[in-house]
């Protein structure tokens, strides 16, 4: 069973205390991305101005769009990892074939010499 760790955060200048089983590096390298974020949209033009209601579904929405954006990024490396794969495959077999081609040739030039 996972231990439970109390971790002191601050987000856009609160405090809050958080529970749970990440570790404490984990969590403040969390609150320092949604800071980020947070400082990010402050810096717009006119984003203060807007309800606090407003801003939070704007962090939210940028939140989710860096979420989709890594998965999108992940699903191409995955894609990229399969097909370098089937390529190392393919060169290996192909490696193989060749070795066998260069055996057969040595031992046709044995035989040759032999005769």
């Amino acid at each position: 069973m996972d231990s439970k760790h109390n971790t002191e955060v601050l987000i856009d200048g609160k405090i809050y205390t958080l529970a749970g089983s990440e570790e404490e590096g984990y969590i403040q390298r969390l609150a320092s991305y949604i800071n980020e974020m947070i400082l990010t949209l402050k810096r717009q033009e006119g984003f203060t101005k807007q309800s606090a209601e407003y801003q939070n579904v704007m962090i939210e929405l940028n939140m989710a769009d860096d979420y989709f954006k890594a998965r999108e990024q992940i699903a191409r490396l995955e894609q990229q990892k399969a097909e370098m794969e089937k390529e190392t495959y393919s060169l290996k077999h192909e490696l193989v074939a060749t070795q066998m081609k260069l055996e057969a040739a040595k031992h046709e030039l044995s035989e040759a010499k032999k005769e």
